[in-house]
């Protein structure tokens, strides 16, 4: 029976402005009292450069809004970043959106019913018996689980699978308040929006999926979380998080190579989420990596920011572009739970 591979992706962004910009044109005015001085330092040390948004705050300050004009606004962004990136990952693929047999949407900055996945299906042209997955409000670490869903179906019904994340963290930036609130501001310095598709058929050539594993730390459950408010969704983000990371990482990667025989000097490509600077340097440090092994991460957390659930995929779309696209690939991402996912990828032939 054939293995799941990653046939083909494609990826969509919003425009984006620099970090110094929102800082100066609008976060520097967000954040007021004492407040403003270490939000400074906080958006100065982000690793992040430059950051997408479909709703720009500096065209439009969407602070203030209600959750129901969030989720509405959310409709109208959402549709055609998904559109654009599944149409690229289907091309990349040489697959008619007809051939998809099942379709998995992720993503925790909206809801609509209909949702994305048959609003997408219905314009894309999917067979009306296109089987649908909707994951939520499991954040970073979604793609995933998405991913091995994509994967379990391929493999037990050997027809292709198509997986979407699409994030649109920029909807639901926080009331200016002088109040001191650490996680807010990191969360607002770091996050960002896009959309990403990966095309998953039965055998051929690209990256055989060969297994998606994952802990969860239920003790920690409260370090982060994803809370729907009456403006928007707002983001709790523990300052101990990387500690956590630090306690189960190795154990989680070292399991999943023992799985198939793989020693960790053998992985040649690491797409980690950076859901900030001291995150991949968690992760390097536990996993004894050598330096540049985590740049391709570093490079999106620079260039995009964290885009929540597509972020690995980014990471993942960049290393397979280079000029030497890396043999075997282990993804990891993290989230809500707290939960810790990993993915073992290996060229094939």
């Amino acid at each position: 029976m054939a293995v799941p591979v990653i046939a083909g992706m494609g990826t969509a962004q919003p425009p984006g402005a620099s970090q110094d910009e929102l800082w100066e044109s609008f976060f520097s005015k967000h954040f007021t009292g004492r407040t403003r001085a270490l939000a400074e330092r906080i958006f100065a040390n982000s690793g992040v450069n430059r950051r997408q948004a479909a709703v720009n705050p500096l065209l439009e300050d969407v602070s203030d809004w209600s959750t129901e004009r969030r989720l509405r606004r959310y409709q109208v962004e959402a549709l055609p970043l998904g559109k654009e990136a599944v149409g690229r990952a289907l091309t990349a693929a040489g697959l008619d959106a007809r051939d998809v047999g099942l379709f998995v949407v992720c993503s925790c900055t909206g809801y609509a019913t209909p949702g994305l996945d048959i609003l997408l299906a219905r314009d894309l042209g999917m067979a009306p018996d296109t089987q649908r997955m909707f994951v939520g409000h499991m954040g970073c670490y979604a793609a995933l689980p998405g991913l091995g869903a994509a994967g379990d179906f391929v493999t037990a019904r050997q027809r292709p699978a198509l997986l979407l994340c699409a994030e649109l963290t920029s909807l639901h930036i926080q009331p200016a308040t002088a109040r001191l609130d650490t996680q807010q501001i990191v969360s607002h310095a770091l996050f960002s929006d896009a959309a990403v598709a990966a095309v998953v058929i039965p055998g051929g050539r690209g990256y055989a999926l060969r297994e998606v594993t994952s802990v969860t730390d239920t003790s920690t459950a409260d370090h982060m979380t994803w809370e729907v408010t009456d403006t928007g969704f707002r983001m709790g983000l523990s300052p101990q998080v990387p500690q956590v990371l630090s306690t189960h990482v190795r154990g989680l990667v070292d399991g999943l190579l023992a799985r198939h025989g793989i020693r960790l000097t053998e992985v040649d490509g690491w797409a980690v989420h950076p859901g900030g600077p001291r995150i991949l340097d968690v992760v390097e440090r536990e996993l004894a990596l050598p330096p540049q092994a985590l740049a391709a991460s570093r490079a999106t957390l620079e260039e995009h920011g964290n885009c929540s659930s597509p972020t690995v995929l980014l990471i993942l779309d960049r290393l397979l572009r280079a000029a030497q696209p890396p043999d075997r690939v282990m993804i990891l991402a993290f989230g809500p739970g707290l939960t810790l996912y990993a993915a073992l990828l290996d060229r094939s032939a």
